[in-house]
């Protein structure tokens, strides 16, 4: 009889069973089998939070065929994913299937490839019952704060609102954040910029003003800029000083699920859910032409750096074989993890270096090449030598009419080596203005002003989150887990607490009005450092330092005294969030009907209710007329979420554009003008036999 293989996601079923033969029988749980009931709390407090298991619905059919399959087989591994989830599922499967968690049941894989299968059946151990206790713990720890604490918030706000261990401290750094930028008060300051041009060149290059030889200057009114401006009109440049010297610049080490996540975001612009899920797709296998299945990259849950000794033979050989020798670091390169990490898993890398991107494109979903193509380029490049720079920085000084000794600065590089970013570059959050490449210059060199001239500035306050900037922040501060991130992020844009707009967070009222009550009435449940010690108390109960009962009890203690103070002295409450009205005439009752927020988004509601109960679906109009029947252009979203353009007399009229119709009228034609998005928006005549467009630079 064939032994039977237990893992978590049906397409990991066909990859591993390759690799195993006839002699296994592998079947998937497809997620977790037992769980918390929804219904109600299901923790026994007072039994020292003794949690309250049922079969999940809709899973007891699996689960019968799953005891059947066990019965008939001549042993049972449980092969579900190598993290706290995976192994809490061993442990509630062991638990159904009647196994003991001390036998040698339990075999992980790191990778889905013949060497990770093989490695992983090699190595069976007994269930890891610390890491099913602190899964333990997160899950009854946030089942506690959110079966509790979300009834008092929809109690006092409004109907239907959840609270969360990690969700609410999120939310609390987007308004932070937000408060942060409306208290700002922007101060005033000016640059003075030049363009120099040595003695015998024709090549420009730009200067920027420091001061003075003997201290820099804060120039803040134009009246001080034009003073300086005055003083050096017919002064002489001169080099004063030049210094040269090289620059090595290492490549960012191989990702580990945050830094993947961010990255994403930054360069694809995918969302943190869109990220692990082609991830996951990588990992547990693709049909790759006569290979078959095959998992391209190593587990993707991890927040460790560490790398196998054979993945870096087999880049280094890579490396040499396609750019030379030159191209590899005097020694392999191995990257410090951080003190708090788990430690569990590799960083994320390609399981086979050969597999390029190109070789793969083929098989792979545009997702998921886009990602494959990221991984692959950032592991074998943290392997490559240095990017070697010679960068040069110049004094120039100018003596104005007064006699003082003005000074400016100049700095630029060229590259002397491309080392490792012939192939990869880590993307930026901000943007930041490059040094240039400074021609030949020389000490005592004369320079002519080609131009100069003052520039005024204002500062600038802290710019909001991006999906990026925030996981990188939740990180920073310890809190969550980086395999929690996307979940975080969907669950506080999927509750209204906080909307996309383009790529920053911003929080909406409801967000900023419940993050208010929270740090009033429960100020450690959005406490950053506070939720970062919780995170760090359950690794505890993950090493076997702490007991998950005695984390929990320390936790709920303080939390229960606190929430019954909260309804103590809120009895009677009722926080009233802002109705924005509109001009829309209820034709029900006649009254201005307002814009209300509910668990689906904004609508329009009669604020009569309850005597009225008239609600309508809230439509955005752009301002621009239908160019088929003249009624107004509504925004509209596809299922995917992407932007659409309709008329507001659909279905009577079937106008529909993906590109944003204009209040513009085509100067050729008469015809609306349609904006194609981009960094230089295009504006182009929606007859397609009239041909006439512009950019936002160009007229014709």
């Amino acid at each position: 009889m064939p032994k039977l293989v237990i893992v978590e996601s049906p397409t990991k079923v066909k990859t591993i069973k390759k690799y195993l033969g006839t002699d296994y029988d592998v079947v998937a749980t497809m997620g977790h089998i037992r769980d918390l009931p929804e219904s109600r709390l299901s923790v026994d407090i007072k039994k020292k939070f003794a949690p309250k298991y049922e079969i999940i619905k809709g899973k007891e059919k699996l689960v019968e065929e799953l005891k059947e399959k066990a019965e008939k087989s001549s042993g049972v591994l449980l092969a579900t994913d190598p993290d706290r989830e995976g192994e809490a599922i061993s442990w509630h499967l062991a638990y159904i299937l009647g196994l003991d968690t001390n036998d040698k049941n339990r075999v992980t894989f790191n990778e889905i490839t013949k060497t990770g299968v093989t490695a992983g059946m090699e190595h069976p151990r007994s269930i890891d019952q610390n890491l099913v206790n602190a899964q333990q713990a997160r899950r009854i720890l946030d089942r506690l704060v959110g079966y509790k604490l979300s009834p008092f918030l929809s109690q006092k706000i409004r109907r239907g609102l959840s609270a969360g261990r990690v969700q609410s401290v999120a939310v609390r750094l987007i308004v932070d954040r937000e408060e942060e930028i409306r208290a700002f008060k922007p101060e005033e300051y000016w640059t003075i910029d030049a363009k120099m041009i040595p003695q015998g060149s024709r090549k420009a290059f730009p200067a920027a003003f420091y001061g003075t030889t003997q201290e820099k200057m804060k120039i803040t009114s134009g009246d001080e800029a034009n003073r300086i401006l005055d003083d050096l009109k017919d002064a002489a440049y001169q080099i004063a000083k030049v210094k040269k010297g090289t620059r090595r610049k290492s490549p960012a080490p191989p990702f580990i699920t945050s830094t993947l996540q961010q990255e994403a975001s930054r360069r694809l612009g995918f969302q943190a859910k869109r990220t692990m899920k082609a991830a996951q797709e990588l990992y547990e296998g693709v049909e790759i032409g006569e290979l078959g299945a095959v998992g391209l990259i190593t587990y993707m849950r991890t927040d460790s750096l560490r790398i196998s000794e054979d993945a870096i033979n087999e880049v280094t050989a890579y490396i040499e074989g396609r750019w030379g020798k030159k191209y590899l670091p005097d020694s392999p390169r191995h990257f410090k993890t951080r003190a708090n990490a788990q430690d569990g898993h590799e960083a994320i890398r390609p399981t086979t270096i050969d597999l390029s991107p190109d070789k793969v494109k083929d098989s792979l979903s545009n997702d998921q090449y886009k990602l494959y193509k990221l991984i692959w380029e950032r592991f074998v490049a943290c392997q490559m030598a240095n990017c070697l720079q010679s960068t040069t920085q110049a004094d120039i000084t100018a003596p104005g009419a007064s006699g003082t000794e003005y000074l400016f600065k100049a700095s630029g590089y060229t590259v002397t080596f491309d080392g490792f970013t012939v192939l990869y570059e880590e993307g930026k959050d901000e943007e930041t203005a490059d040094e240039g490449s400074l021609p030949p210059l020389e000490n005592g060199m004369k320079l002519r002003c080609k131009e100069i001239a003052g520039n005024q500035h204002f500062t600038q306050p802290p710019a909001r989150f991006t999906e990026a900037t925030l996981i990188k922040a939740l990180e920073e501060n310890g809190i969550g887990r980086p395999s929690t991130y996307a979940a975080t992020i969907s669950t506080i844009t999927g509750r209204n607490y906080v909307v996309r707009e383009g790529k920053v967070l911003k929080p909406t009222e409801l967000g900023e009005v419940t993050t208010k009550l929270m740090r009033e009435r429960f100020p450690k449940i959005v406490n950053v450092k506070f939720t970062a010690q919780v995170e760090s108390d359950l690794d505890k109960v993950q090493s076997g330092e702490t007991d998950w009962v005695e984390t929990l009890d320390h936790f709920y203690s303080d939390f229960d005294k606190t929430l019954k103070q909260a309804k103590e002295e809120m009895k009677g409450v009722k926080i009233q969030l802002k109705e924005d009205e509109t001009d829309i005439i209820c034709e029900k009752c006649g009254r201005r009907m307002v814009i209300k927020t509910g668990r689906f988004g904004r609508f329009i509601a009669c604020p009569g209710y309850p005597e009225c109960k008239n609600v309508k679906k809230l439509v955005q109009e752009n301002g621009a007329d239908c160019p088929k029947c003249g009624g107004k252009v509504v925004v509209k979203k596809s299922k995917k979420g992407r932007v659409f353009y309709g008329c507001s007399n659909y279905p009577n009229c079937d106008f529909v554009s993906w590109d944003e119709p204009t209040q513009q009228k085509c100067p050729r034609c008469g015809k609306t003008l349609l904006k194609k998005k981009g960094k230089k928006p295009k504006y182009y005549c929606i007859t397609p036999d009239c041909g006439y467009e512009k950019t936002e630079d160009n007229e014709e």
